[in-house]
């Protein structure tokens, strides 16, 4: 959804309501929001609500816009391509991984979407992730002809990377089950490089051309 004159008029208070918005999208998705609550979270009335964004389906694609604008332009597979293959995927990796750890809610407001949307999602896909996906199949095809990744099949690998990085946050559960926040300094470190490692044991290649 382009920015209204209302919202570039008052981009602070519009920011307000959208941050609101997603956290209460996030929790309840878009029948269970209640734009009082949301109203209410973000300091305005329910009429400056509707003013700013037309009604509750526009706020909540919205939100969704704007955190997927967010996901293309931090998320670039195919930078640096100076780099060895090697060192881009590394690079991909932990953009995605700082970008879904400053948007934890991106997640499950994306599984949201594919749950209540009934289907109409050609415009997530086409925009958004088919470029990302097709940019990490073509790093890890040039990694497999450099020599630097193990034969593999690029897609199942590139399904594989992306669901290792989401699933972290994409199920708040697991903190509740381990019994601690996940979402900590340390926890995410940790979660880093454990993701690292198993992405260099499973895909690169040993010296000497092992693996």
């Amino acid at each position: 959804m382009p920015p209204t004159r209302a919202t570039q008029r008052q981009p602070e208070t519009a920011g307000r309501i959208l941050a609101a918005a997603e956290e209460s999208f996030a929790a309840h998705g878009m029948a269970g929001a209640r734009t009082e609550r949301i109203a209410a979270r973000a300091g305005v009335n329910k009429g400056l609500l509707y003013y700013y964004f037309g009604s509750k389906q526009e706020l909540y694609r919205a939100v969704l816009r704007q955190l997927l604008e967010e996901f293309r332009e931090t998320i670039s597979p195919g930078a640096s391509p100076l780099q060895p293959p090697r060192e881009r995927l590394i690079a991909f990796v932990n953009s995605y991984f700082d970008f879904l750890a400053s948007h934890p809610n991106f997640p499950r407001l994306v599984q949201r979407e594919v749950m209540e949307s009934k289907g109409e999602l050609d415009w997530i896909l086409h925009d958004y992730y088919r470029p990302v996906l097709r940019g990490v199949v073509g790093l890890i095809e040039a990694g497999i002809r450099h020599g630097d990744f193990r034969r593999v099949d690029p897609q199942q690998a590139s399904l594989t990377l992306m669901g290792a990085t989401t699933s972290y946050f994409a199920a708040p559960l697991w903190g509740r089950f381990l019994g601690r926040d996940l979402l900590r300094p340390s926890a995410l470190e940790a979660r880093r490089r454990a993701l690292i490692d198993f992405l260099s044991y499973g895909l690169f290649r040993r010296e000497g051309g092992q693996g």
